[in-house]
């Protein structure tokens, strides 16, 4: 069994968790869906496919380009909300994140440059997928984020699990039947492993948090990605 399908198979594993503990309240409590099902579907595509790039770009480039390309998070954060939930930054933070995108270039420019030495078999790829995952694990934030103040944390956490679930169930199908280069996906994807378990670390702990606190600000989401990054 490669890395990658313990990743998604324990991703599935979680989000069936997360159906079973809060589809149970949500069906007792006989709630009426406040928002259209196929938004949770689109946020469940968003989180389960983020997961999925960050952990594949394992294969293709460096430990420490990944670790420091993910950074890419926190700018998206930070340009998303002010857009959609009309948070205001000062002029440190918007310097912070200034210098956190020229990082993200300076890394980018090396992997070009020394190919050789970047540990990865297509540093190009690897590092695209990391800033793919990064930017669809933002719109994921945010939108959770959208959705816990102004809808309802149950009624999230239901759908996140059920389409979860069912998005991930069908990559484990696809991995299993199609079997997808296992001698291949071995190679790199040890870290992935690890970073695909942290993730779903991140959505149990993430659910236990919101279930005390029930809502946070957009603030406290990015210094939570900030702690997650160091």
């Amino acid at each position: 069994m490669t890395h990658l399908f313990k990743v998604i198979w324990r991703s599935f594993f979680n989000y069936v968790l997360l159906t079973v503990v809060y589809g149970s309240t949500f069906i007792i409590r006989r709630k009426t869906l406040k928002v259209r099902w196929y938004y949770y579907l689109l946020l469940a595509i968003l989180d389960v496919e983020g997961n999925f790039s960050v952990v594949k770009a394992y294969q293709y480039t460096s430990l420490t380009s990944v670790m420091l390309l993910d950074c890419w998070t926190i700018p998206c954060v930070l340009l998303l909300t002010w857009l959609f939930i009309k948070t205001k930054y000062n002029i440190g933070q918007l310097i912070g994140v200034c210098i956190c995108i020229l990082g993200l270039v300076l890394v980018i420019l090396s992997d070009v440059h020394a190919k050789d030495r970047s540990g990865g078999s297509n540093v190009l790829l690897g590092d695209a997928l990391v800033i793919i995952g990064a930017t669809l694990y933002a719109f994921t934030n945010v939108s959770e984020e959208f959705l816990i103040k102004n809808v309802d944390f149950l009624e999230l956490m239901t759908f996140l699990g059920l389409f979860g679930s069912i998005i991930s169930g069908i990559q484990v199908a696809i991995l299993k039947t199609q079997g997808i280069g296992e001698h291949e996906l071995e190679q790199g994807c040890s870290e992935g492993f690890i970073r695909g378990d942290i993730s779903v670390q991140e959505k149990g702990t993430f659910s236990v948090v919101e279930s005390m606190v029930w809502a946070s600000s957009p603030d406290s989401q990015l210094e939570d990605l900030n702690a997650e990054e160091k």
